[in-house]
């Protein structure tokens, strides 16, 4: 039969078992955060044998300088962006298999399965000559997972303009088309006493507690928490403080000389993040206070908050792809975690839509990847730059 649609076209150009190859290949590489400069040389590589032209980037991190593609039209326009991070969270590594119609492995799920679909995309768009106007964009890069990264080399990127106009990010999230998300920030605060540690019994009467200090600002930040979300009704979701982990001591019957809390602050699209740092400092230095102890603050400000105009030119190319593609409209919604796209929004006004492959088991160690569904995030992805691009 012959080929009568952009759509059908582009299928025919996608190849499932280079797309399985390529993600394969990325998995195999152990790419903890900070340390993706093995995995970005072999991606780099394995782009210029496919007769891509290579640029390397540093961005403030020289030891895996990020890898960008440039696939041109010839003609001017608009710009889009396919941006995948390589870099995975600080687990054990397991290298990859298939079962099935599953890829498995470190990375498999967050990010490289989708990565994989984003070049293959780049791969069918350069094959069939699809593009009339404009240019893709492609990057890949590390220093993406808090709390060994906090996007650092992306942001120097989009800082200096090394971005498009519109971005896709293959991130493991198919459910809803996310127009808005909270921001993002992590912390830890260690409340200190003078004293050594010494033996519960033998500590002195007057000597103020860590672990009493550290159960009142339990209290205090879930007033704190109570006291943000109250009334909000946001497509967001609600602003939240978050504590997931306390540690104190060595063992069980020491008075501790100190006592760690650590956990998460969510805010809402609008919100000053440096109000929101000032106001959680101000709860914690009165538990301090009200003990006697001292309290130190690592505050780590992780993504600001975003919002995309859902009538956006590049939302609803996006959405009619989708609907190409699968036969379904995607419902509009929010993006419960931060990511790159929260990034390009909050630094540089750009619209970014996270929409990967179906997966699951991220920041685990079963993680797996549907592998029929990069080929469906490879074929939207190439269909959407050629409806957002050729208009």
């Amino acid at each position: 039969m012959a080929i009568t649609t952009p759509l059908e076209s582009i299928r025919s150009h996608v190849r499932r078992d280079r797309l399985l190859d390529t993600a394969t290949r990325l998995i195999a590489i152990p790419s903890p955060t900070g340390n993706a400069g093995a995995v970005l040389d072999t991606l780099a590589d394995l782009l210029r044998n496919d007769g891509f032209t290579v640029h390397r980037e540093a961005a403030g991190h020289a030891a895996a300088p990020a890898v960008l593609v440039r696939l041109d039209s010839g003609r001017a326009g608009k710009c889009l962006q396919f941006n995948g991070h390589l870099d995975v969270v600080h687990l054990p590594f397991v290298p990859p298999r298939v079962e099935g119609n599953l890829l498995r492995g470190s990375g498999s799920c967050d990010m490289k399965g989708g990565t994989a679909a984003a070049i293959e995309a780049l791969r069918v768009l350069r094959d069939g000559k699809f593009l009339e106007r404009g240019s893709i964009l492609f990057v890949a890069h590390d220093l993406h997972e808090a709390p060994w990264g906090l996007g650092q080399q992306l942001d120097d990127l989009v800082r200096r303009g090394i971005h498009g106009d519109a971005v896709l990010i293959p991130e493991p999230l198919n459910s809803n088309l996310p127009v808005i998300g909270r921001g993002c920030a992590t912390w830890k605060v260690f409340l200190r006493r003078s004293g050594p540690a010494v033996h519960e019994v033998m500590r002195p009467a007057d000597e103020p507690s860590v672990i009493a200090a550290a159960g009142d600002l339990v209290c205090a930040i879930g007033d704190l928490n109570e006291r943000i979300a109250h009334g909000i009704d946001s497509p967001a979701g609600k602003p939240s403080v978050f504590i997931g982990q306390i540690h104190a001591g060595e063992i069980y019957n020491q008075y501790p000389r100190e006592c760690m809390l650590e956990g998460t602050r969510r805010w809402l699209p609008g919100t000053d993040p440096r109000a929101v740092d000032a106001e959680f400092r101000s709860v914690v230095a009165g538990v301090a206070r009200d003990h006697r102890v001292t309290a130190e603050i690592d505050w780590r400000h992780i993504r600001g908050a975003f919002a995309i105009d859902e009538k956006d030119p590049f939302v609803s190319a996006f959405q009619q792809c989708h609907v190409a593609v699968t036969g379904t409209r995607l419902p509009i919604g929010p993006k419960p975690f931060v990511d790159d796209g929260n990034s390009f929004s909050s630094l540089a006004g750009i619209p970014a839509i996270t929409h990967g492959p179906r997966a699951g088991g991220q920041h685990t160690v079963d993680e797996w990847v549907d592998i029929d569904d990069l080929v469906r995030v490879a074929v939207l992805y190439a269909l959407t730059a050629v409806t957002y691009l050729n208009g």
